[in-house]
């Protein structure tokens, strides 16, 4: 009995510091939903979505709203050191051959985004893994869709700011503002999830999903000098991207797009891209490209699965495929999510 009580201090260590004496990071979630979860919630034909999914419209004037809660209630503990600043990709252990692809949802303040159910719909049909990175607007404006992504054990979610606010140009208030509402929406979703959960008498699945975002990606890779500080203290992981998966897409063919990304992939890499409905041509690109990196023997994995096998490349400036490329968008994209550089 002694030696036990003995060993109880250590166990508890071992257990804050590494979520287990296995050896897995208390950052790294066990799972991000159930299957029991999502097929009880919602029929095959729901998931599946309809036409009226995709379209885009534009707004008479700029939706600024706030969410119903300002304030998410639950606080995360601040990022570890090795990986609080900007992370691009990987360098896997024993260079095991894994790539996380990564679907964002944005949704500006003057605009209303779609959804590309036919990106989900393959993923799901292949069993592929993907992390989605939503924006906190598009989250309330899409919240069935938000919480199928939440229900479903193959994919985890990410903070993408409110209004895909150009952080670079904004203050710490601002910055705060724009995740903040975000990680609230997220747990206003996570609410309703659990309450259609307990009617339908699956209450205990909702253990298996996410309760907080714990990964957040830059809208445009913009940041200035204390974004990744403030992201820290918040516990939000920035994940950026070794990959801009749909680079140029207006100007070149699928096949293009398909041979630019097998020529930038190697273990560890996270590959860019969006669900959204904007880009084009991303709905039959992601078919061609998980079966060509499948013939050349990548497994997909979530971003926080990929986080924990092995370091972390990271770099203090966010960009789009090189140093510098994404600046001009300062003089475009300012304040929150609107057009034009706020003063």
């Amino acid at each position: 009995m002694s030696l036990h009580r003995s060993l109880l201090p250590i166990l508890v260590l071992c257990l804050l510091i590494l979520g287990g004496c296995g050896g897995k990071s208390a950052y790294a979630p066990d799972s991000f939903g159930s299957r029991t979860l999502l097929h009880t919630l919602w029929f095959d034909g729901q998931l599946a979505g309809s036409e009226s999914d995709l379209p885009r419209a534009a707004l008479p004037v700029p939706d600024l709203r706030p969410p119903l809660r300002t304030h998410p209630l639950r606080a995360l503990p601040p990022v570890p050191p090795a990986r609080q600043q900007i992370i691009t990709s990987v360098i896997p252990d024993g260079g095991r051959k894994i790539i996380a692809l990564t679907f964002d949802l944005c949704e500006r303040a003057p605009h209303l985004a779609g959804y590309q159910k036919d990106i989900v719909n393959f993923l799901r049909s292949r069993n592929v893994k993907a992390t989605f990175f939503a924006g906190g607007k598009w989250m309330r404006t899409h919240p069935d869709k938000a919480m199928q992504l939440m229900a479903d054990p193959l994919f985890e979610m990410g903070n993408h700011a409110w209004t895909h606010g150009n952080l670079a140009l904004m203050d710490e208030s601002e910055v705060r503002e724009q995740i903040e509402w975000t990680q609230a929406q997220y747990e206003l979703l996570f609410e309703e999830l659990r309450m259609r959960a307990r009617k339908r008498g699956v209450g205990r699945e909702m253990s298996r999903v996410q309760p907080s975002l714990r990964t957040m990606r830059l809208p445009y890779g913009r940041n200035n000098e204390h974004t990744a500080e403030i992201m820290a203290s918040m516990g939000l992981s920035i994940i950026q991207w070794s990959i801009e998966g749909e680079k140029d897409e207006r100007a070149r063919t699928v096949d293009q797009l398909v041979q630019w990304n097998l020529d930038k992939a190697q273990p560890g890499a996270i590959i860019l891209m969006h669900a959204n409905a904007v880009p084009q041509k991303t709905q039959e690109l992601v078919p061609l490209l998980v079966r060509e990196l499948g013939k050349r023997g990548y497994e997909f994995v979530t971003v926080s699965e990929l986080l924990e096998m092995g370091p972390a490349v990271t770099v203090r400036d966010g960009y789009f495929d090189k140093p510098g490329d994404n600046r001009y968008v300062d003089t475009l994209f300012g304040g929150k999510g609107t057009l034009g550089r706020v003063k």
